[in-house]
């Protein structure tokens, strides 16, 4: 599955620390050869080399990768570790030493066999965020992998030319699978820096919205030939500065945890804020309802195998044919690219008899100066169902009337938030997603 690094072409530099060409092969070799024989292990997925060459080895060796997020509390990791029920967990302490396997790894207790190298072998188990119970285990089976990050290839000119710079987790979907197993597929040049900035010689950039709307300069990203947000929408004003500075229009891409990536704006195509491209070649997409928008269903070969352990979850969000219901509400543009709304259970709104997207009035209230972050949540209301309260971060101090009425000018009148409350921050995960869950408490 990762044909550059067979070919002895990878190029993998995290922070200081680099590995090229047969020596990367090598050291992910005798990490594959140390593994055989193990069904499952659990990394703590530090942003270290020594972490790239454990998945990387266990990926080469048919052994499933349980990721785990290394600032994870006790509790969460403890859950992950039950529920998964690895055969070996790979610690900070073993990845640093550069051991990263015991010599008696092969005669670990429980050890079930290798994981097979087949197509529909699980490569990868990476956990929900949690947002609606308890988090899940996705399987995501080799073909997934290898699938979408062909896939995206073709969607982005992604070429062994690339030089792709990021500092993105590798513990989930974009910064690993895309990140990082992307490369070693393709043979672009991977820099992973610990602070998101440019890298010599980069052409490529993965971030999240946080990430590009926190970028001092952005005309020093002028070089790059493709600028890549995901995991959220990107604001419009983030957008549009930075094509003002840079020239660059950011291309979009709209995946989750158990589709890997569904559709992607392409890098010879037209790039538009708050558009998530059409689908990638081989993934279908519908939406589904006769709304303006609607729920939306992926199906393809970058669809998981189900939910580790749980199947009645997995019933509930994957049908028999295939078709995976994504939580999330989309339109179609005219041109066939998707529109992401938001998600069903946070996003959309339903206030005075209307079915309302929170991200348009997001966007309207950070198109005005004073206002650096917001969110947008609907909260129980005797007379309209629900009233559109929004959540902002501003620069500078302004009136709640001011930007209820900016609104207003901006949409339609029922749009206007009904209450404007104002913090210091918001709460977001580690991919930079606001958790609007805890807005509502």
């Amino acid at each position: 599955m990762l044909t550059a690094l067979r070919r002895g072409e990878a190029r993998i530099q995290v922070a200081d620390v680099a590995l090229e060409g047969d020596d990367l092969a090598g050291a992910v070799g005798a990490v594959a050869a140390r593994l055989r024989g193990v069904r499952r292990v659990a990394v703590v997925a530090t942003p270290t080399l020594e972490t790239v060459v454990a998945i990387a080895g266990a990926v080469e060796a048919g052994v499933t990768v349980v990721t785990i997020n290394p600032q994870a509390g006790e509790t969460e990791r403890a859950y992950v570790l039950q529920d998964s029920a690895p055969d070996l967990v790979l610690d900070e302490v073993d990845l640093t030493a550069r051991s990263a396997l015991p010599p008696e790894v092969d005669e670990a207790p429980g050890a079930g066999g290798a994981g097979g190298a087949g197509a529909e072998a699980p490569a990868l188990v990476i956990y929900t965020s949690g947002t609606t119970g308890p988090p899940k285990g996705a399987v995501i089976p080799r073909r997934a992998i290898a699938a979408n990050i062909d896939a995206l290839a073709d969607a982005w000119a992604w070429s062994p030319d690339d030089v792709l710079g990021h500092a993105l987790p590798l513990f989930h979907v974009h910064g690993l699978v895309l990140g990082t197993l992307g490369p070693l597929r393709i043979g672009s040049a991977l820099r992973h820096v610990a602070r998101f900035a440019p890298v010599p010689g980069g052409t490529l950039y993965f971030a999240v919205p946080t990430m590009w709307s926190r970028v001092p300069e952005p005309e020093a990203f002028a070089s790059a030939r493709l600028l890549v947000s995901g995991s959220a929408a990107l604001p419009v004003p983030v957008f549009d500065r930075f094509v003002a500075q840079a020239g660059q229009r950011v291309a979009e891409r709209y995946g989750l945890t158990e589709t890997l990536i569904n559709t992607a704006a392409r890098a010879d195509g037209d790039r538009r804020p708050g558009v998530v491209g059409a689908p990638l070649h081989g993934v279908e997409v519908r939406v589904t309802g006769a709304e303006e928008f609607g729920p939306v269903e992926v199906r393809g070969p970058n669809v998981f195998t189900g939910y580790l352990g749980n199947p009645a979850a997995t019933a509930a969000a994957l049908a028999p044919d295939g078709w995976f219901a994504t939580g999330d509400l989309g339109v179609f543009e005219p041109d066939g690219q998707l529109r992401i709304v938001g998600r069903q259970s946070t996003d959309l709104i339903k206030s005075g008899g209307y079915k309302i997207g929170a991200g348009e009035i997001e966007n309207a209230l950070l198109a005005h100066p004073a206002v650096a972050e917001a969110a947008v949540i609907g909260v129980p209301d005797d007379d309209l169902g629900q009233r559109i309260v929004a959540v902002v971060v501003t620069r500078d101090t302004v009136e709640a009337t001011v930007l209820i009425d900016h609104v207003a000018s901006t949409l339609a009148p029922h749009k206007r938030p009904r209450e404007i409350r104002f913090a210091t921050s918001l709460p977001r995960n580690p991919m930079g997603k606001v958790q609007k869950k805890l807005l509502l408490t």
